[in-house]
């Protein structure tokens, strides 16, 4: 029995002892796993350190005391971590590593910015932990490069290698100092990532971030303060990133899905100046980035080559060439801000709504919603504002062309501006008139044009409806104060196009009312019209013009109210009664008629429909112009000026009245 003890007490001790010695060699080995890591960074032209290595067998825990690295690349990028504490750590397959958490602790990143800009930023994070953690068991060496970008780049690639459930950090606070310009602090609260793994990021969150700048522009200071809270974003993808830091993909032309939905508010920032501002709610979905369009080596290279000093108009047109690449690299599905209000020097305003979209370089619709705001002569209203079909990229270019005070923009330039955007849309709109107390209203305004021949468009159409008041102090509205008018509404719809096959183009107008007074409807037409006359040069375009020929012209006159104002105002005029003032009007056209007859019969009868239409109020005048033969357009308008009863002879003239 006591040998049995015995052998029993001396296999434990031999237990206990291989334990630590097994503990003992493990500790050993990883320490120099550590430390070929660190010697990885030192190979590259960095600098790294670190403390004390220890580890538990009990706990497989592993410890990394006083961590500090610094880039090779320049200005250089460096880290320090007082602690790293990795729990249940494992090999699950060769050159994998994994850990049940990682915790740091006061984890510090110190950014250098390169002039002509030259600054620092420093960020500062007390704790930061990693859940199920797994990555490569040793790092990738990296390149041998001096660039920052090569430095992110390497980054992200080495990120796409790793997966962990969560990395939270409950606080980071940070400095950005770029002189006497422009100074300030940011702290975050609430961070986490979840989720991680091959190079994506399912869910992001910062619950709360705040920020103070201090500015100094042109002898001002401004100091500025922002929060915005409940930042929340989804399904990141790293690899969308690295692509546009690659130059080996710089003739890549497919999108790469950025990240999808992002929300966050409400956010609000205050001024020294007198601003403050708050967004309710602001989201951005569906972003991409497009390599070949989105290069930052080169846009960095330009930015850096621009410098401080004011660039020629050379070098001005290329930075807004770079610049308007980076519009074209970038796809937005949906922005969209709500809920936003601000109190300025000038006034209070308040907008509902701010949304657009991107892709190619172009902004579908850019949309304003709900501005309530005031002006010097009263309050301003709108319900929307868009413009549609912006290419903001090739504006960019255009305007850059401008870039030269001393050469004049030429007609062939200013014409080029047409195609940049194609629509104009108002809703809803209140605004002051004049200096006196009232408003014009807008109930709806939509402009849009296209068909595109060259920069010039062979189409477009006009649709609008609004009030305005009557200015009494106008001598020319003094007839419409008289007949008890202190307001117009104008209610239209007005389109052209040009059609290339017929070589034909038509005015259509299918409604204008003058509430109140008249309803119009007309349609002009025009033949053999080349296509030169949409040339952006004027002499081309006025060459081709000659080649034009009147077509058919069809015009329909409502009176709504307009003929007994004319009646009226000529009542006054001649001091006798309405009805005199009407029987005048209409010998006076019959007259005139007869004189019109010798000329031309056909004018002869559209006059005496024209009497008829005075004659009784509320009539309907219906005139068709048809051409006799092949009348020149370009002809036809100056006979007008000179001999209309002659112009008029080329067509034959159809009227008509009724109720």
């Amino acid at each position: 029995m006591v040998k049995i003890l015995i052998g029993l007490a001396a296999a434990v001790v031999i237990a206990v002892g291989g334990f630590f010695g097994f503990e003992f060699y493990t500790q050993h080995r990883i320490a120099g796993e550590v430390e070929a890591a660190f010697a990885q960074i030192r190979a590259g032209g960095g600098k790294a350190s670190h403390g004390k290595v220890s580890f538990d067998l009990k706990t497989r825990t592993v410890t990394i005391a006083d961590i500090k690295t610094e880039s090779a690349t320049q200005p250089p990028v460096s880290i320090k971590i007082a602690n790293v504490v990795a729990s249940g750590v494992g090999q699950p397959d060769t050159g994998r590593f994994s850990a049940d958490s990682i915790e740091a602790s006061d984890f510090e990143i110190g950014v250098s910015i390169a002039e002509p800009a030259g600054g620092n930023l420093a960020y500062k994070v007390p704790r930061l932990v990693m859940k199920d953690y797994s990555g490569p068991a040793s790092l990738q060496r990296p390149q041998a490069s001096a660039s920052v970008i090569d430095a992110y780049r390497f980054a992200l690639e080495q990120f796409a290698t790793v997966s962990a459930a969560s990395v939270e950090a409950p606080s980071v606070t940070g400095t950005i100092n770029f002189g006497p310009a422009m100074s300030g602090e940011f702290a975050y609260s609430g961070t986490a990532l979840r989720d991680i793994k091959a190079g994506k990021i399912a869910a992001m969150q910062v619950e709360r971030a705040s920020f103070t700048v201090n500015t100094q522009q042109a002898g001002k200071a401004d100091k500025m303060t922002g929060e915005i809270l409940n930042l929340g974003s989804r399904d990141f993808d790293v690899t969308a990133a690295a692509a546009v830091l690659d130059p080996q993909k710089a003739n890549d032309g497919q999108y790469y899905r950025f990240y999808g939905k992002t929300t966050a508010g409400p956010y609000t920032i205050t001024s020294a100046l007198g601003l403050r501002m708050r967004v309710e709610e602001m989201m951005l979905d569906e972003v991409g980035v497009r390599p070949s369009r989105l290069q930052f080596p080169a846009l960095l290279t330009a930015l850096q080559a621009a410098g401080t000093t004011p660039p020629s108009p050379t070098q001005a047109r290329e930075l807004m060439e770079k610049m308007a690449t980076v519009y074209e690299g970038m796809r937005v599905g949906t922005a969209e801000m709500r809920g936003l209000s601000a109190e300025t020097p000038q006034g209070p305003f308040k907008l509902a709504a701010i949304r657009f979209n991107l892709e190619d370089g172009k902004i579908g619709e850019f949309a304003v919603e709900g501005l309530d705001t005031s002006t010097p002569k009263g309050p301003l209203k709108l319900g929307r504002f868009a413009l549609k079909s912006l290419d903001i990229a090739n504006f960019m270019r255009v305007s850059a062309q401008f870039a030269n005070p001393a050469q004049p923009p030429s007609h062939e330039l200013i014409a080029a501006l047409f195609p940049l955007i194609q629509g104009v849309e108002i809703k809803a709109a209140t605004a002051p008139f004049k200096n006196i107390s009232k408003s014009v209203n807008v109930d709806s305004f939509d402009v849009n044009w296209g068909q595109f021949v060259g920069p010039i468009p062979s189409k477009a159409r006009l649709t609008a409806k609004m009030t305005t008041p009557v200015d009494a102090a106008d001598p020319s509205m003094k007839a419409l104060i008289a007949a008890g008018l202190d307001t117009l509404s104008a209610d239209g719809d007005i389109g052209a196009e040009w059609t290339e096959a017929a070589r034909s183009f038509v005015v259509d107008v299918p409604k204008l009312e003058i509430g109140g007074l008249l309803k119009v409807s007309a349609r002009i037409a025009l033949a053999n019209v080349p296509r030169q006359v949409f040339s952006a040069s004027a002499a081309q375009a006025i060459g081709a013009a000659a080649q034009i020929e009147a077509g058919a012209i069809e015009l329909t006159l409502r009176d709504l109210g307009s003929v007994d104002l004319g009646v009226v105002q000529y009542a006054r005029a001649q001091n006798v009664s309405r009805d005199a003032a009407r029987k005048a009007i209409v010998e006076n056209i019959i007259v005139s008629s007869k004189d019109v007859g010798s000329a031309n019969p056909d004018a002869e009868a559209a006059v005496q429909a024209l009497a008829r239409f005075v004659e009784t109020p509320g009539q309907t005048l219906v005139i068709k112009l048809t051409p006799l033969g092949k009348v020149q357009a370009m002809q036809l308008l100056q006979m007008l000026k000179t001999d209309p009863l002659v112009a008029l002879a080329q067509f034959r003239i159809e009227a008509s009245t009724g109720l």
